[in-house]
């Protein structure tokens, strides 16, 4: 798995890490969805490195996803950063159109 960061998402990424986290993770976010397989590919800064997380290739930021969640994401994507969003996309489409800011560093995030 890869995952293609612009330099405008690496950019805002960098100045919204304030707390210097070290990772990226790419997460399948179910809360409010009902069930777990209703749910958006996204992602969070993280610090803590979970012994099921698997590393994804990326040039920009050390990457991570849980094993049981990769199958809610595509071998090859890119994040981008525009009109103060982020999107998730991969060849074969959108994964998620619209990652606010904000939730990246979502102090709540388990």
């Amino acid at each position: 798995m890869e995952l293609t960061i612009t330099k405008e998402a690496e950019d805002t990424i960098k100045e919204m890490n304030t707390d210097n986290l070290s990772s990226l993770l790419l997460w399948y976010d179910t809360v409010g969805c009902g069930c777990g397989v209703n749910g958006l590919p996204t992602f969070r800064l993280i610090d803590d490195i979970k012994p099921h997380y698997q590393k994804v290739d990326n040039g920009s930021f050390s990457t991570y996803i849980s094993e049981q969640q990769a199958v809610f994401f595509a071998k090859s994507m890119k994040l981008d950063y525009k009109n103060g969003t982020f999107k998730l996309s991969s060849p074969e489409g959108m994964l998620n159109p619209f990652i606010a800011a904000s939730s990246i560093v979502d102090t709540d995030f388990k």
